[in-house]
């Protein structure tokens, strides 16, 4: 039984930016009305609702993680919560964290060939990969919630500050633009000054689950809902489990180059856990009051005027993978 999909197409992700249209075209000519291009978010809501009303069940998204959170955002919104559509995410952004987890594994003219003949076999469904997504809410009930599945600040997003500079990012794709960028930050640990000015991080106040809320100084804080990171990284700890894996790394962190050196291979060891400077675990819920901005995805967002937003896994999708 055929089945059918939408596509949404960022034409100003990275790697679509480079194209010469032909792939809109294609796509437009095989999926008619079932093809979108935008790069705006209100535009993506308007796009998710229209599929929404016609109770589309599968959705491909042509971007980067960017893209794909603000589509998740803007499904989470316009589906009812018993029937979200799977997903089909292929690579094409500046960030591909997304795609190189639970992506479908092909883009441009050869992810539409294959959704295509998958769609008219009835076996888009056929191969699925579920996870959670990360759901950022303020403490303002009007600010609607965000949904994503990275989630970084302190540090962290000072190292996506400098990858943001036209110098790194017009050179180099995202994914090596953040490396080289909190490379860049490591080598600044050297000098007296810079290393103080990073290592003494920011106020951060984080409560997990239903324990009691604790402040001290962050260096740096990370949380996913992602089962893997490229290159085999992953500072968090075991994989296995529900909820969000997160990592808090306090202000002047023990044998920083070390553990540095661990989470790059994707091998943390076991004096980390013993240490009070890296707190890692999974937690169905965070709050974190936060005196700057956070990073979701690649893309920074503000935490609001009391610094407030609160962390959630969930709703669980379904992504469908190139079998």
């Amino acid at each position: 039984m055929s089945e059918r999909f939408a596509l949404i197409h960022n034409p100003r992700s990275r790697r679509n930016g480079r194209e010469d249209g032909s792939f809109g075209q294609r796509a437009s000519q095989v999926l008619g009305p079932l093809f979108f291009h935008s790069a705006s978010r209100p535009g993506l809501v308007e796009i998710v609702a229209e599929l929404a009303r016609r109770e589309v069940g599968v959705v491909a998204i042509d971007g980067g993680d960017g893209t794909v959170s603000d589509v998740m955002s803007a499904i989470h919104q316009a589906y009812p919560a018993d029937a979200l559509p799977a997903l089909a995410v292929l690579p094409s952004g500046n960030t591909n964290l997304i795609a190189a987890d639970v992506g479908f594994g092909l883009r441009g003219m050869a992810a539409l060939a294959r959704l295509s003949l998958l769609a008219s076999e009835g076996g888009l469904r056929r191969c699925l990969r579920r996870r959670d997504a990360l759901a950022v809410r303020w403490s303002d009930p009007a600010r609607p919630a965000v949904l994503g599945m990275f989630h970084g600040a302190a540090a962290f997003t000072r190292g996506v500050r400098i990858a943001h500079r036209p110098v790194i990012l017009n050179r180099f794709s995202h994914e090596l633009a953040v490396g080289i960028a909190i490379a860049s930050s490591l080598g600044r640990l050297v000098f007296r000054a810079t290393r103080r000015k990073w290592l003494a991080g920011d106020p951060v106040t984080l409560a997990v689950g239903e324990e009691a809320p604790r402040t001290a100084d962050c260096f740096l804080f990370l949380a996913t809902s992602l089962g893997g990171l490229p290159g085999g990284m992953w500072p968090f700890a075991a994989r296995e489990g529900t909820g969000l894996s997160y990592l808090n790394v306090g202000a002047f962190p023990e044998h920083l180059l070390s553990a540095t050196w661990s989470v790059l291979r994707g091998r943390p060891t076991a004096w980390m856990d013993r240490s009070p400077s890296y707190l890692r675990g999974r937690a169905d819920h965070l709050a974190l009051r936060l005196t700057g901005d956070f990073v979701l995805d690649g893309e920074i967002l503000d935490s609001g005027p009391d610094g407030q937003t609160y962390l959630s896994a969930g709703p669980a999708f379904d992504f469908i993978r190139n079998a």
